[in-house]
């Protein structure tokens, strides 16, 4: 059996009010779904490993094979729970130590 590669992803959000965990997640499976459907999303391997609710910084965990429909996926985000919000990808990293090397 063949070892899935993984890319881990450093995310700013910027949303004007308080934002949770599980509502970023949320948007963020809604938009993998919206652009590649869900045989597309269940592709990314998308686990949410951190999230910093007062900077407002996420970790996410790809799959390397779909690295790029991920970063399309969240720059395809522009509301949640109606207001404004733009997903900005900091850092890729092979490793969480890495990415907080770059951060």
């Amino acid at each position: 059996m063949k070892r899935i590669k993984r890319r881990y992803l450093a995310v700013q959000v910027e949303y004007a009010d308080v934002l949770n965990q599980r509502e970023f997640l949320d948007a963020v499976w809604a938009a993998v779904t919206r652009l590649y459907g869900e045989y597309g999303a269940s592709q990314t391997g998308l686990a949410l490993i951190d999230f910093n609710e007062e900077k407002k910084t996420a970790i996410i965990r790809v799959s390397l094979a779909t690295l790029q429909q991920v970063r399309a996926s969240l720059t395809s985000i522009t509301r949640i729970k109606g207001k404004e919000t733009a997903v900005h990808v900091t850092a890729i990293s092979g490793t969480i130590k890495s990415l907080h090397d770059k951060k």
